[in-house]
C-alpha cells in the first residue's frame, strides 16, 4: 500500500521553530514531552530486547506472551501519550482559531493510524 504523504502544515501560534545542527524544522512537542517520549520508547526498546533474549534462551511461550503483551500495552500507552500531547500542540491551541477545522481533522486521521494499526 503507497504511503499517502501529509500536506505541510502552517504553524500554529504554538508551533516551535527548533534547529538541532542542521535546517531548522517546525516541531510540536514541547522539549520536555519529546524527553518523556523518547524514554518511554528506550524502555519499550529494551522491554523487547530482554523478550528477544528469553525466546533464544527457549523460555516457554507462556511468559513470552505475557511479556509481549506487556509491551504492546506500553506502546499503546506510548501512542496515547503522544496523541495526548498532538491534541496538546495542535487541536487546543487551534480550536480558538480559524485552523479549527484543518486541526481537528489531523486529529482524526492520527486517530484512525492509531486505531487501524492496534
Amino acid at each position: 500500500m503507497p504511503r499517502r504523504s501529509s500536506p505541510r502544515r502552517k504553524p500554529t501560534r504554538d508551533a516551535l521553530l527548533r534547529t538541532t545542527g542542521g535546517p531548522q524544522v517546525q516541531v510540536y512537542l514541547t522539549p520536555e514531552q519529546e524527553r518523556a517520549l523518547d524514554a518511554r520508547l528506550a524502555r519499550i526498546e529494551g522491554h523487547l530486547a530482554a523478550v528477544r533474549r528469553m525466546l533464544a534462551e527457549h523460555q516457554d511461550c507462556n511468559s513470552l506472551l505475557v511479556q509481549l503483551a506487556a509491551v504492546k500495552s506500553a506502546l499503546n500507552q506510548a501512542i496515547l501519550r503522544l496523541l495526548e500531547s498532538h491534541m496538546e500542540a495542535c487541536i487546543i491551541a487551534c480550536a480558538m482559531d480559524a485552523e479549527s477545522r484543518a486541526a481537528l481533522e489531523g486529529l482524526k486521521e492520527a486517530m484512525a493510524i492509531v486505531l487501524r494499526k492496534t
